[in-house]
């Protein structure tokens, strides 16, 4: 708690899925389209109901949310975190709860602030909540496909370079990254095409407002690199980098 600030898990009060309708559109519309998503967010309070954290003020006045996922990590094929990153983290929860195989780590998925609430210090608030949830749940680390927040106003800047900038006091310069660093965290890697958007010309026209009426890159606001943009072929493709970082909790 902060203030009069409520942080609590689904698990423990699924009334609070309520609360979710009450907040505004908390990230910009071509992001709502990554068909992995589904594999998570539409069956999450069924699913992982323990691993969604709440922030309200008294009564319901919601501020906050914040998501995870437990997955199986290591052996064939898992040795290393997936380069397809957060669609790829949410792949293979999906595939471990099919096959009844245990997790033994878990992975951040989200937070998200309502508007009027950003650039009040509850970023790292409920970061710190993510990881007590998380120790809570049994497990001793946490990993995040980060979505570094500055990185939008470099688009043409290689997450590899951009990634791992840093601050004359050593930290990573770009704020969000520096977040998870003061928490505990360090970089493991890049994970180069962590999410995956596709849509026709007509769809991204509709989400962006933009013409997408020439082949070539096209700069969105608020995407973290260039859209791949084929009038030929009438689509265009978004491929989000994130940044691989690894918190212990134990």
């Amino acid at each position: 708690m902060s203030g009069n600030l409520i942080i609590e898990p689904r698990d423990q009060r699924p009334e609070l899925s309520a609360l979710v309708g009450k907040l505004p559109q908390l990230w910009p519309t071509f992001m709502e389209h990554d068909p992995t998503s589904d594999l998570y967010y539409a069956d999450v309070q069924r699913n992982h109901p323990e691993h969604v954290l709440t922030a309200y003020e008294p009564p319901d006045t919601p501020v906050a949310l914040a998501y995870t996922v437990p997955f199986a990590f290591g052996g064939k094929n898992r040795e290393h975190l997936p380069d397809d990153g957060w669609d790829g983290v949410i792949r293979w929860a999906a595939l471990d709860r099919d096959r009844g195989t245990k997790p033994n780590l878990v992975s951040a998925l989200e937070i998200s602030i309502r508007p009027d609430r950003r650039g009040q210090g509850l970023a790292a608030i409920m970061l710190q909540a993510m990881r007590d949830n998380v120790r809570r749940l049994g497990f001793t680390e946490l990993v995040a496909p980060v979505r570094p927040s500055a990185k939008h106003q470099e688009p043409h800047t290689p997450m590899t370079e951009y990634a791992f900038r840093t601050r004359p006091d050593g930290l990573p310069a770009d704020p969000w990254l520096r977040v998870h660093a003061r928490a505990g965290a360090t970089i493991e890697k890049v994970a180069p095409r962590s999410m995956v958007i596709s849509g026709t010309l007509a769809d991204w026209r509709e989400w962006t407002g933009l013409p997408f009426d020439e082949s070539g890159e096209v700069v969105v606001p608020q995407a973290l690199v260039p859209v791949h943009c084929s009038v030929e072929h009438d689509h265009a493709v978004y491929v989000e980098p994130n940044v691989w970082m690894r918190h212990p909790v134990g």
